[in-house]
């Protein structure tokens, strides 16, 4: 009797993932090292002008991948979708720059990705998602990760920066609750809904950006590259490679890479920038480091 041959669709799901992780790994050195990229470019341009020029360029990018693919752009719930724009394009976006403005490129990433522990309590008090055991550990492993950061018991200076990279993460973590609510009413196609709502958010930038003042614009090549990074690299590729990666990874596996966005920005903000972590500081970024890992192994054992 001969032996089974493996089917062609398993191979090719075996290929798909394979592709997947590469997609995740490329996501990951992309959004990590924009951390660095973030905070250099302020030295040219104003927080809130590089904020809407950015998500105004993404979204266009956005938009252009989506007629090149030719998929369907239409949306429903414009006022939820316009709410989530405010939230993970227009605040989540401000608030990052403002915190890289005094704050490390690496210790500021590190701080927006405790948005998973914003989302675990909202999320119990607005959809009565309970809280379990692993969450429970998790929580207290980020909490604890989040003293040594913050070391509140010394008043550096530092603080003000810290605060606005954790307000940044609760913003991410708002707008998560807000596309969970638009998922479970009107369920939609994931990239044209990130393309408007980061269209909306750059607006609200861009009206920030006319009230607030701020230095002008310093047209060097670093300003433009950066623009150009964030538009092209950061925004359409990134966005297509997270999307694929979910579509070929279960969600847990796909959250758990993404880890590794946080740790290419602490180590390209240690390389390049000379951001030497203290001691107190490298323990609670580790701890929260395993704190997101806790989270992300229980969400991948949970949908098998």
């Amino acid at each position: 009797m001969n032996a089974e041959k493996t089917p062609p669709t398993a191979a090719g799901n075996r290929r798909n993932e394979r592709l997947a992780l590469m997609a995740l790994a490329g996501m990951a050195l992309v959004w990590g090292y924009n951390w660095v990229v973030m905070k250099q470019v302020l030295a040219y341009v104003g927080p809130f002008e590089f904020s809407a020029l950015r998500t105004l360029f993404g979204a266009a990018a956005l938009l252009l991948v989506l007629k090149f693919l030719r998929r369907p752009m239409r949306i429903r719930a414009w006022p939820r979708v316009v709410l989530l724009g405010v939230l993970q394009t227009g605040m989540f976006s401000a608030l990052i720059q403002l915190a890289l403005l005094q704050g490390g490129a690496g210790k500021t990433s590190i701080l927006v990705y405790t948005m998973p522990f914003w989302v675990i309590p909202l999320a119990w008090a607005a959809f009565g998602e309970r809280i379990r055991g692993a969450q429970w550990l998790a929580l207290a492993l980020a909490a604890t990760g989040l003293l040594l950061i913050l070391e509140p018991w010394n008043h550096h200076a530092g603080i003000v920066s810290e605060v606005l990279a954790l307000a940044s993460g609760l913003c991410w973590a708002l707008a998560t609750l807000v596309a969970k609510w638009i998922k479970r009413d009107h369920p939609m196609d994931a990239l044209p809904l990130t393309a408007w709502q980061m269209l909306f958010g750059a607006l609200a930038l861009c009206v920030a950006a006319w009230l607030v003042p701020e230095k002008p614009i310093e047209p060097v090549p670093y300003f433009y590259a950066a623009l150009a990074y964030n538009a092209i690299l950061a925004t359409a590729l990134a966005w297509f490679l997270w999307l694929f990666a979910l579509q070929h990874l279960s969600a847990g596996v796909a959250g758990l890479s993404s880890l590794g966005v946080p740790v290419v920005g602490v180590l390209a903000g240690w390389l390049e920038l000379g951001e030497v972590p203290g001691g107190l500081e490298l323990a609670g970024m580790i701890l929260i480091g395993v704190a997101l890992a806790v989270v992300s192994l229980r969400s991948m054992g949970g949908r098998k």
